[in-house]
């Protein structure tokens, strides 16, 4: 089974999809789409979570997730989820960890993210700079700003 809910948050309208019990995406979609009700206790779940942590009220989520990607990819965003709330790693440190010199596929992995937030790829910065993210980079200011990380 598939179910969708809309909302809007800081960061604009998100989109949650949940498949067969887990998340499996949260897409940033247009301001002119309407909100919708979650339709499963799940989605009520994550949408209340998100909320949460908009409101800086949670630092971490308790939802079941299935990201769809490549084995390469799904390490990566294993990895990124261990970076607690309020920190930060380097795309460098994020391949240390991983023994990999693959710092392009690293960052390619990262913005393939299909559960930005949830999955904190934001939290992963270049060495000089803020580095990139899917949603933008005044969306991945924001989130940062939410957890108190100078961006």
């Amino acid at each position: 089974m598939k179910a969708q809910t809309t909302f809007s948050s800081p960061l604009g309208m998100l989109e949650i999809t949940e498949e067969d019990g887990a998340l499996v995406s949260i897409l940033f979609v247009s301001s002119s789409t309407p909100p919708t009700p979650p339709s499963t206790p799940l989605l009520s779940k994550a949408k209340k979570e998100m909320e949460e942590y908009f409101r800086g009220e949670r630092s971490s989520f308790t939802l079941p997730l299935s990201p769809k990607g490549t084995p390469f990819q799904k390490k990566v965003w294993e990895i990124t989820s261990t970076i607690g709330y309020g920190e930060t790693k380097s795309y460098g440190e994020i391949a240390e960890i991983m023994e990999s010199k693959a710092y392009r596929a690293i960052g390619s992995a990262l913005g393939a993210n299909p559960l930005p937030i949830v999955i904190p790829c934001h939290r992963v910065k270049a060495k000089a700079s803020i580095g990139g993210y899917s949603g933008g980079l005044d969306k991945k200011r924001i989130l940062l700003s939410i957890e108190g990380i100078k961006a």
